[in-house]
């Protein structure tokens, strides 16, 4: 079987890639279903794009890169995309868009957009060898137990990274990539909640507040959720993106409120209340108890010097943590790292060195925030792989 193109991932960015490569195209994937991740993410409603992406909101070697293929394939191009085809939608904080009922409407949108375009897909389809040749890529495929050989002129990689191997996630794309002498970046989790010994936090398990979690690369205000195992939410997930092991994460909670004069204010009216009866009316009181432990929270407030309130801000706006790991690719909604984006035409992304082999969404070293980033970048990407092939001779 030989055509011009074959994609291998029918995630997000393989069938915008192959939405936009014109005919002759086929989309390939090891699942049941296409699009498993677009179908669990948002909470089953996808949050397909953010109205705020822009080019800072990405971690990659080269911070530049992304810029050609955000700027040719924007979130207001998606999101006319999502609109055309009747998906009611909403933002639901901090830019976020949702669709207003499931994330499968996102999938079928996907595959009719593929399939409109003259592209083909197959599910349940494994790849077993690739070769490239003077007749291009030689791809050996096993589809329900029976061998076929595909040959193609383009070849592109999307079948994202090693985040979520219960869906099926592989390191496939790197593999591949290597193959080929492309160089593969260090991949680790992203996105991911951090662990904690002992149970640290096990006691504080489902309790939340808003909390500002920094380090020396970022700092983020979301929410902040205890675990049985540590330490999840959206600032959480935000920050490991950008912590290595080893290093320190400073919380500091309640980062909107002026804990030091309410506390001196409610000194004069109310001294006699015990400073952690105040305490909780700020903070959760199972945090508030947990803090207390110590012995560090004892008194009547009419007891605490200004300096005493002032020692005990300073502690909850700069409390520092120090987590022993995350919860690994095996939660990750991300893979960090990657093929590296200097092998690679950042216009095209096709390979600078290798002519007809694209790697298009997760696979790449760049890496969205939480809250549709990376979705944003799985449609850029895949438009401009997309584009180059279909006017390619």
């Amino acid at each position: 079987m030989q055509i011009k193109t074959l994609i291998l991932g029918a995630g997000a960015a393989g069938m915008m890639c192959a939405a936009h490569a014109g005919g002759d195209c086929l989309v390939v994937d090891h699942a049941k279903n296409p699009g498993e991740k677009i179908r669990i993410s948002g909470g089953g409603r996808c949050n397909f794009t953010n109205m705020y992406a822009t080019p800072e909101n990405y971690i990659s070697q080269n911070p530049h890169f992304c810029k050609s293929a955000m700027a040719r394939y924007t979130q207001w191009d998606f999101i006319d995309l999502v609109t055309r085809h009747g998906i009611a939608w909403h933002e639901k904080t901090l830019g976020q868009l949702f669709c207003d009922d499931s994330a499968r409407q996102i999938v079928a949108m996907l595959v009719k957009e593929l399939r409109d375009a003259g592209a083909d897909l197959w599910l349940q389809t494994s790849v077993v060898d690739v070769r490239h040749g003077a007749g291009g890529y030689t791809v050996r495929l096993e589809r329900e137990g029976k061998p076929i050989t595909v040959t193609a002129q383009n070849l592109v990689l999307a079948t994202g990274g090693k985040s979520i191997p219960k869906m099926g996630a592989t390191g496939l794309a790197y593999d591949i990539a290597q193959q080929f002498d492309l160089p593969v970046l260090d991949t680790r989790p992203g996105l991911v909640p951090f662990t904690f010994g002992a149970d640290r936090f096990k006691p504080l398990a489902g309790v939340a507040l808003p909390a500002r979690l920094s380090n020396a690369r970022a700092s983020f205000d979301e929410a902040l959720l205890f675990t049985h195992r540590g330490l999840s939410g959206p600032a959480v997930l935000q920050i490991s993106s950008y912590w290595h092991e080893g290093e320190e994460i400073t919380a500091h909670l309640l980062p909107d409120f002026d804990l030091f004069s309410a506390l001196r204010d409610q000194r004069q009216q109310s001294g006699r209340k015990d400073l952690t009866t105040e305490l909780a009316r700020h903070l959760p009181a199972r945090l508030v108890e947990d803090l207390a432990a110590d012995g560090s929270l004892k008194g009547r407030l009419a007891d605490q010097s200004d300096a005493a309130l002032q020692a005990l801000c300073d502690r909850l706006n700069n409390w520092r943590l120090k987590p022993t790991g995350t919860e690994g690719y095996r939660t990750a909604e991300v893979t960090l790292g990657g093929i590296d984006t200097d092998a690679l035409s950042s216009r095209t992304m096709e390979a600078k060195a290798q002519p007809g082999l694209y790697a298009i969404g997760e696979a790449v070293d760049v890496t969205g925030w939480l809250g549709g980033y990376n979705f944003q970048w799985a449609w850029a990407s895949g438009f401009a792989a997309g584009q180059a092939i279909a006017t390619s001779a």
